[in-house]
């Protein structure tokens, strides 16, 4: 049985799922030290922003090519996000756990897009 296709970037598992991550990722860093709110806090926060914010971009996007680098430029901010994840926990700012395994959980569903997007360019040239 196919899935139908996705009518909005909302429809998307993946987009879900990496919407999920930067609201986790906002409420871990709200309760950073005060001099972090322009530092740490911000960049992180704009990190995970940017993952949902390229699927969403991408989506529209008609070539698979143009699909796929939004897609590979989300992954780029998955991983930013991950660092700062453990900077902060390193600093002993938060316990990112739960946010790592969303993190994961993000990437493993990106990969799997761009993949099938990837396939789907092989088998129509």
């Amino acid at each position: 049985m196919t899935r139908p296709l996705a009518q909005k970037f909302e429809d998307l598992c993946v987009w879900q799922k990496a919407h999920g991550l930067a609201l986790e990722i906002y409420k871990l860093t709200a309760d950073f030290p005060k001099t972090e709110a322009y530092g740490l806090a911000s960049q992180a926060r704009r990190a995970a922003v940017s993952v949902p914010a390229n699927i969403a971009e991408g989506f529209r996007k008609r070539s698979r090519q143009d699909k796929t680098r939004y897609l590979n430029i989300a992954q780029g901010s998955l991983e930013e996000s991950r660092y700062y994840l453990i900077l902060a926990r390193d600093l002993g700012y938060c316990d990112p756990i739960g946010a790592f395994t969303s993190i994961a959980d993000t990437s493993r569903l990106l990969d799997a897009y761009m993949k099938a997007i990837l396939r789907d360019i092989a088998e129509n040239s």
